[in-house]
């Protein structure tokens, strides 16, 4: 049964964070907020949690997952940023987009696009989520909270545990983080790509 935690949305009390960074550690799944909609997420080298996501989600390996980072410098040891869009990328971040870009070695094959060789990489606008993440020092492997049959991601923390509990380690409820999802940027070919318009503006990658 997932431990349920009550989270400040703008002041995270650090017992709480410390304490969930550590079911992290520990090969926990959890459910948390983003400055899109709430995500699922596990450690890099958890294949167990990878999979528990995916089962949750009701997805196949096929399914692209997100690394979640805590800041551009941690962004840049998982992906190649070329120097042509360096600037915009670090103009739009933090902030909810989705970039591709391709992988550096510290990805796991598993994870990356097995033609491309591409990860999706963001680093959120979330005082919460980043608490967490700088707690961890390392991202997450994350993928938006969307249950299978369902249009529209879970919104509330209350409700992801009542119905998800048994299937997580914990639960971090901040409130409600709206229901939509990233911009996805597509930056692995000569030309930027608009997968997905979501919560952030495109216009400056169009």
């Amino acid at each position: 049964m997932a431990r349920y935690f009550d989270i400040h949305p703008a002041n995270p009390q650090r017992r709480a964070i410390t304490q969930v960074a550590g079911i992290v550690r520990d090969g926990g799944v959890i459910a948390y907020p983003t400055d899109s909609c709430y995500a699922l997420g596990c450690l890099l080298g958890n294949k167990d949690g990878i999979e528990r996501i995916r089962a949750i989600r009701g997805v196949d390996d096929k399914h692209h997952l997100t690394l979640v980072c805590q800041d551009f410098a941690q962004l840049g040891q998982f992906v190649h940023v070329p120097n042509r869009i360096f600037r915009a990328i670090k103009a739009a971040t933090p902030g909810s987009y989705t970039f591709i870009l391709a992988a550096t070695k510290e990805v796991p094959r598993r994870l990356q696009h097995p033609g491309k060789k591409t990860i999706g990489v963001r680093i959120p606008d979330h005082v919460v989520t980043q608490a967490l993440l700088a707690e961890l020092g390392e991202p997450l492997v994350s993928s938006t909270l969307l249950l299978p049959g369902q249009e529209d991601p879970m919104t509330q923390g209350w409700e992801i545990n009542e119905q998800l509990g048994d299937a997580l380690d914990a639960v971090l409820d901040s409130g409600d983080c709206g229901t939509e999802p990233t911009t996805v940027i597509d930056f692995s070919q000569d030309e930027p790509e608009i997968v997905r318009r979501g919560a952030g503006d495109p216009s400056a990658f169009e």
